[in-house]
């Protein structure tokens, strides 16, 4: 195996596997979000913003996951 074809293995493996994690979290969140505004409609305030907090930090690691990602395609952390 060339070098070529293990960085793109490698940009595959860290984009894939690193957004399953915040994916899978997101829709936990969610649902759980879904759930307890089902039970508390007056709480719907609170929960939605508390939901969409947990989403942002959610989402980040999905980000850094893709930016990783893009560094070993590009070669940047295989010398």
């Amino acid at each position: 195996m060339d070098l070529e074809s293990a960085k793109t293995i490698g940009m595959a493996l860290a984009a894939g596997l690193g957004v399953i994690g915040p994916g899978i979290g997101i829709g936990v969140l969610v649902g759980h979000a879904l759930e307890a505004i089902g039970r508390n409609p007056d709480a719907q305030g609170k929960i939605m913003t508390t939901m969409f907090i947990g989403i942002a930090f959610t989402e980040a690691l999905a980000i850094l996951a893709l930016v990783f990602a893009v560094l070993v395609a590009n070669g940047a952390l295989i010398k």
